[in-house]
């Protein structure tokens, strides 16, 4: 698909008589859509509506785990301003120029290692600012560091990229609803209580939970899923995750992938090439990619969900041993855990940092300036990845009075061959497709012979659908028309994208239509919107999923892309107006702003916009020559002249400007100038007929026969039939 964690009130914050349990009026209940019947479980009632069944409610007949969720990161994950204590301290001490008043403050985002406040803003929005508390230090800091962002801007504290209804709460509230009116684009949101609390992992419970044991008369009843740990770990994944939701209606047990798509290392700056985490990426995507997530280890295998603290020490190994000690633990998936002596395998001695494997195949990476997180990939340290693609290795990242070149030669010596793994070959791979270089195909095609990972499977297939109209493309269709019957729903979802996006190849995609997985229906809906039945389960789910995000900018652009394709242009035009005005500073907004403006017949409007997006990418020069065809279309030559000469000072390899430029300059006439773009535009791109041909004009216009005749033998030895290089050659010779 195209491409993707103040009052004490809710709907009324202005309402002081509001109850922080009882946010405003329930949320309405939920339209559930015409799908396959295995697409979905019933639920006796949604979290969300539980208004009764709080985590107070629960400690009665739990009261040791309640104490141990209590002062956890989930339950203090979301607060009231009177319910931390150190609030108003902390508030008084608010540095005075920060923009925002501490007295409207009612919420508290967050605990350790900072919370932010909570500031209420029209349309129903709170914003969490971004001047966070750490309660350790007792200080005041940014969370963007030195990076400064101007009020406007989509990342702004104040805009939608920082909004808590949109982005922040359904993963720190329990039973949370956005209740986001597009109308008017007002916030009306619901929540059942503060924090993440029972049900929203456990889910709502029948009316006969704990009766039987309180009469002494069985056990308590338990959801369905409870025991399951794949399961029990899929209502981890949402909020652990950098992902897209396709529903709003995740409930506990459910499957992640009908109501989620998972950030996979597919776009550069988001994972390291290898899988590492880059950006902010939570945990999930490494535990889908790893080799332990594959031989089915779960999160509750190390981690206490109540307390979030580990399950046992990592200091002295014994959180790894307990699968990696001699002769190793069998995992679920039937494979045997590979045995390990911490000392001989680290090189270190016991009882040092360098000793525990969490540093070497966790290693942390900060965000938001104060919180250290762990990376969940466990791969191995590669220095050599370090020296070719700036992959980060954590044996550098503990010596760092060391280089690089001396890290490779202790990997080296001490792990020989093994460093020379799928890991390193992959990694290559996908650095390759990212940066466009032309092995990509061939080696992304190598990795899938003998990849068994689901996760990294799917990511080769997106990396190779952009290059599945190149020469490898054969072999690319092969591979995605086998990966549609996949086990795994991320898999088939990846082979849609990669057929969906060809016309040659869409039909394929139409029985998945009615794949089992809401991932892969949607892929498969969206490839084939433009004819889907308006009536149909299909178009009826797609245009749920669309309706989902309309708050945000990229929702309001997937939904003009969607009425794009179908042909409804100007109601296109008005959500991408819409997405470009909410984030003023996306490149990509404007330029698919400008792609309907030119398919409107608008080039004035599209060329204004295609240069916008120029002077938003240093470097990349296309944009401007598609803001100078778009000007040349509505007869304004002067605007293209500069638009060419902008694209070619922005990337001086790129052909086809200096092509247009010559046109253009042909047009004028100033010859002299033409047939020096037009043998650049040559020399850059030597296999390319039309461009001798055009040169063959320009010379036989300024009367030199002979170049004319040369340049248009040139034409012809690459492109025999073409008959305007012979009409070219016929006249230098008469």
């Amino acid at each position: 698909m195209a491409l993707a964690l103040g009052a004490l009130l809710g709907c009324a914050p202005r309402d002081p008589a509001s109850s922080p349990e009882s946010p405003g009026a329930a949320a309405p209940a939920p339209t559930r859509l015409a799908v396959p019947a295995a697409a979905a479980e019933p639920r006796a009632q949604r979290v969300a509506t539980a208004k009764n069944q709080t985590s107070a409610s629960c400690r009665e007949c739990h009261r040791e785990i309640h104490a141990g969720w209590a002062d956890s990161a989930h339950g203090l994950a979301n607060r009231p301003r009177v319910a931390v204590p150190e609030a108003e301290a902390a508030l008084a001490t608010f540095p005075v120029d920060a923009g925002a008043a501490p007295a409207t403050v009612d919420l508290i985002l967050g605990h350790l290692p900072a919370w932010q406040p909570l500031v209420p803003r029209p349309g129903g929005r709170w914003q969490p600012h971004e001047l966070a508390y750490d309660p350790v230090r007792k200080d005041w800091f940014s969370i963007f560091g030195d990076e400064r962002r101007q009020e406007g801007e989509w990342g702004h504290w104040t805009g939608r990229g920082m909004n808590w209804n949109s982005m922040c709460a359904h993963c720190h509230m329990t039973g949370f609803t956005k209740g986001y009116d597009a109308a008017t684009d007002i916030f009306h949101s619901t929540w059942v209580e503060h924090g993440v609390g029972c049900i929203q992992c456990h889910g709502p419970t029948g009316s006969d939970h704990g009766r039987a044991t309180a009469a002494g008369a069985g056990a308590a009843t338990h959801p369905p899923f409870h025991g399951d740990r794949s399961r029990m770990m899929q209502t981890c994944a949402p909020c652990h995750a950098r992902n897209e939701p396709l529903t709003a209606d995740f409930q506990p047990g459910d499957s992640y992938h009908d109501h989620f798509r998972v950030t996979l290392p597919v776009e550069p700056g988001i994972f390291h090439p290898d899988g590492q985490q880059r950006d902010e990426d939570f945990n999930w995507t490494s535990v889908l990619l790893s080799r332990m997530g594959h031989a089915g280890v779960t999160c509750l295998d190390c981690h206490d969900p109540h307390t979030n603290r580990p399950i046992l020490p990592v200091e002295n190994n014994a959180l790894c041993l307990q699968c990696h000690a001699p002769p190793g633990r069998v995992q679920p998936n039937g494979t045997r855990a590979v045995p390990i002596d911490p000392t001989a395998h680290s090189r270190h001695a016991a009882g040092s940092v360098g000793n525990q494997c969490v540093s070497c195949h966790m290693p942390t990476t900060t965000y938001m300036q104060r919180s250290p997180r762990h990376d969940h990939g466990w791969l191995k340290p590669d220095p050599l990845l370090t020296k070719e693609l700036g992959i980060p290795n954590a044996c550098n990242g503990c010596h760092t009075d060391q280089s690089v070149d001396w890290a490779i030669e202790q990997t080296d010596a001490w792990y020989g061959p093994k460093m020379e793994s799928r890991q390193r070959a992959r990694a290559r791979a996908v650095a390759a497709a990212q940066a466009g270089r032309p092995e990509a195909a061939g080696r992304l095609l190598d990795i899938l012979a003998v990849e068994d990972v689901p996760a990294w499977r799917a990511t080769c297939l997106q990396l190779l659908a952009p290059l599945a109209s190149g020469a490898d493309g054969a072999r690319i269709v092969a591979a995605a028309e086998a990966a549609l019957t996949a086990k795994d729903p991320l898999e088939r979802s990846a082979a849609v994208q990669v057929l969906g996006a060809m016309d040659e190849t869409r039909s394929r995609v139409r029985p998945l239509l009615a794949d089992p997985t809401r991932l892969v229906r949607l892929d498969a809906a969206w490839a084939l919107s433009a004819e889907l039945p308006t009536e149909s389960a299909a178009r009826a789910e797609l245009d749920a999923y669309l309706r989902l995000s309309l708050e945000q900018p990229s929702g309001r652009l997937r939904l003009g892309q969607d009425l794009a394709n179908r042909g409804r242009l100007d109601e296109a035009e008005r959500e991408m107006r819409r997405a470009a005005e909410w984030d003023p500073y996306s490149a990509g907004l404007h330029e698919a702003h400008a792609f309907v403006l030119s398919a409107m017949g608008r080039p004035l409007e599209a060329a204004a916009k295609f240069y916008r997006v120029a002077q938003q990418r240093p470097g990349d020069g296309t944009a401007a020559l598609r803001a100078a065809l778009a000007y040349a279309e509505a007869g304004r030559a002067a605007e293209a002249e500069t638009s060419l000469r902008f694209a070619v000072a922005q990337d001086p390899a790129l052909h086809r400007a200096w092509y247009n430029l010559g046109l253009l300059l042909a047009q004028a006439p100033r010859l002299p100038e033409a047939a020096a773009a037009l043998a650049e535009a040559e020399r850059l791109a030597p296999r390319e007929p039309d461009y001798p041909y055009a040169l063959a004009t320009v010379w036989l216009r300024q009367g030199d026969r002979a170049a004319a005749a040369a340049a248009a033998e040139r034409a012809l030895a690459l492109d025999p039939s073409h008959r305007g290089a012979r009409d070219v050659l016929q006249a230098a010779r008469r």
